[in-house]
């Protein structure tokens, strides 16, 4: 028994001997979790603010490591440098996330656009840039491994700090000294720019910030659309307010008289711009000792791809980050009730905004928001139809923002005006792709207007005013020069298509009920309305007096035309449409259990929002805002993709 106790006691010296003799065993095993799997293989130092662990492999292979190269940056730098025991695959890599280090660490210290901090920025592009094209591989050579993926994001961003740094300094500076802002200097670098695949406004000055987006969140928008690839992504922003109508409204009357008036449209104030750093050189030793780089700026949606040393790279792009800042920042909720109660800083005239810059080659998709609302009630109509590639390829989107204040034959005039100045200053000729085929996309009574400007008033109105109030000779000749605009319309040639949605083109009840007729009664037109109808009313007054309210002037506003008792709804419902003009129908259902045709949105009944001949005609269940509904957003884009096609395909 005392034998077999001393034997076990001395096992674990007998097994430490055994270990001596055969070399002592320094590898364990053990087990991580799948998060602990990813975090080794993607982790770093942009991530995690660590060095990545294929950067770690590359320090240790040298002598060094993570802590020695924070301590002695410079000395770590020159080491990876030039250490010939490195593939240049590894070396460079390495030396990009080392560099992005340094710059994350003077961003932090506060010195995000100092003179330093954006040489590192470069030098993070620099490595990053050479990496990817002068190595012996190609980027599609290493389609499939985490590094180059990690490599990329740094380029990336590092482009993205450096530009924004850059412009903050430039805008600073020509701030302070009054003077036309200039590149900064930075060391001895020679800073050159290209901005020639980038068309901003030509009236449109430099913008007030560059904004990277991916450090924009936005509540409203249900998704980000974006495409992955080369270079920073960016929105180009203006301070100035979209509803500039204000200031002009306020102004003295000799001022306003001197001043030119506005014209009708205004390019995207918010374009999506993306940037890449390009580094001069043809060979990977002229990239790693030049002390030249440009700047190259595109318009994400005109370029897919550029040419970098030889190889076709895609550009990445952000197509929502512009779109989202600019409804964030337009106050048109706000605005748009000042129109509806004629408030001094409401809407006037109808304005177009275009999404993007005007591109002749895209085919135009004019939409019209309803009563009360604003370009906001497309919120994620335009951001899921510009999400999706094909359509965005194909189409550009204007949005019409008009006072819906005023009754419908002023705005149906107003809005052809605005859409044929807007067109004629794109393209006087009238032959781009942008011109025709253009297709009208109206919700509530922004698919009345749509109707509208598609339809043909014949003499139907003209005939209907004479018959309840007779005239002859002069007297006639002069109101009908002065109606002729409101009442006598031709559909827009350049029209091919339209989509109503819970349009109510009979009128609806609902505008008559107590609290719409309350509301009707405090809304007030223009000034400058209410005097050039003004005038038409009394001379009509003067007519058929028997016809008023015991001659009381009372224009009738927006809501008095919603009726299903107005007189000219109840007109023009009937009035032709363009039978070149191909229509779709979308409308709301949100009377579950009642029958299709006595149904109703809440607001417009089937029975009014209901066209024959359409198309097609899609009923969802839904209330009034029918356009934000998911089935009716896949909807619209199934008919544009549908447009596309061939005459004989469809």
């Amino acid at each position: 028994m005392k034998g077999a106790f001393r034997l076990v006691a001395s096992l674990p010296a007998l097994a430490c001997a055994a270990a001596l003799l055969a070399g002592c065993a320094g590898v364990t095993v053990g087990s991580i979790s799948p998060a602990e799997y990813l975090a080794q293989r993607r982790g770093d130092v942009l991530t995690t603010g660590r060095l990545s662990t294929s950067a770690q492999e590359v320090l240790r292979v040298i002598g060094s490591d993570a802590d020695i190269c924070r301590k002695d940056g410079q000395a770590c730098r020159n080491a990876l440098a030039d250490s010939s025991g490195l593939s240049d695959e590894q070396r460079l890599s390495a030396l990009s996330e080392v560099w992005l280090q340094v710059a994350l660490a003077a961003e932090k210290g506060g010195g995000a656009a100092d003179a330093a901090a954006i040489e590192a920025w470069f030098e993070t592009a620099r490595h990053a840039y050479a990496y990817l094209f002068f190595t012996a591989r190609k980027p599609r050579d290493r389609a499939f491994e985490d590094r180059q993926t990690q490599v990329r994001d740094y380029y990336n961003y590092a482009v993205q700090q450096a530009i924004t740094g850059l412009y903050r300094d430039i805008q600073r500076t020509g701030s302070r000294s009054g003077a036309e802002p200039e590149m900064p200097k930075v060391g001895d670098w020679r800073i050159e720019t290209d901005v020639s695949g980038l068309r901003l406004p030509s009236d449109t000055p430099l913008p007030d910030e560059l904004i990277p987006a991916a450090s924009l969140t936005f509540s409203g928008l249900r998704n980000t659309y974006r495409r992955d690839g080369f270079g920073a992504e960016l929105v180009a922003a203006s301070n100035k307010r979209t509803d500039d109508e204000a200031p002009r409204q306020q102004a003295d009357p000799a001022e306003k008289q001197k001043q030119k008036p506005r014209p009708p449209y205004r390019e995207m104030p918010f374009p999506a711009v993306t940037a890449l750093l390009l580094f001069d050189g043809a060979s990977l030793g002229e990239v790693l000792g030049t002390r030249t780089l440009r700047i190259a700026a595109y318009d994400p949606y005109r370029t897919a791809n550029v040419q970098l040393a030889g190889q076709e790279v895609p550009l990445a792009a952000n197509f929502t980050s512009g779109y989202g800042l600019w409804l964030a920042r337009s106050d048109f909720a706000l605005q748009a009730l000042r129109s509806l109660f004629g408030g001094t800083e409401g809407l006037t005239q109808p304005r177009i905004y275009l999404m993007q810059p005007y591109d002749p080659n895209r085919r135009t998709v004019i939409m019209l928001h309803g009563l009360a609302s604003s370009p906001e009630a497309w919120i994620n109509v335009a951001n899921e139809v510009l999400g999706d590639e094909t359509l965005r390829r194909r189409y550009q989107i204007w949005q019409v923002y008009y006072p819906t204040n005023a009754p419908l034959p002023i705005n149906n005039f107003a809005i052809r005006e605005a859409v044929t100045q807007t067109l004629a200053h794109f393209d006087p000729t009238g032959k781009a792709v942008a011109s025709n085929n253009i297709t009208l996309i109206g919700h509530s009574m922004g698919g009345v207007l749509s109707r509208l400007m598609v339809s043909s008033s014949e003499d139907k109105l003209w005939e209907a005013l004479l018959a309840s109030h007779p005239m002859q000779g002069a007297q006639q000749r002069r109101m009908e020069e002065k109606l002729a605009p409101y009442l006598r319309f031709e559909p827009l040639p350049q029209v091919s298509d339209a989509i109503f949605i819970a349009s109510p083109h009979r009128g609806t009840d609902f505008a008559n009920n107590r609290i719409s007729r309350w509301v009707a009664n405090l809304i007030t037109l223009p000034v400058a309305m209410l005097g050039q109808l003004g005038d038409i009313s009394r001379e009509l007054i003067r007519i058929a007096p028997a016809r008023q309210d015991q001659g009381t002037l009372r224009i009738p506003n927006s809501i008095d035309n919603l009726s299903d008792r107005d007189p000219f709804v109840r007109l023009s419902s009937g009035l032709p449409m363009n039978p070149r003009v191909r229509f779709h129908s979308i409308i709301g259902n949100d009377t579950p259990g009642v029958a299709q045709a006595l149904s109703s949105d809440g607001i417009v009944p089937y029975a009014s929002a209901h066209l024959d001949g359409a198309a097609s005609e899609l009923v969802i269940p839904s209330a009034h805002s029918v356009q934000e509904n998911p089935l009716a957003i896949l909807e619209i884009r199934r008919i544009l993709r549908e447009q596309l096609r061939p005459e004989a395909a469809r």
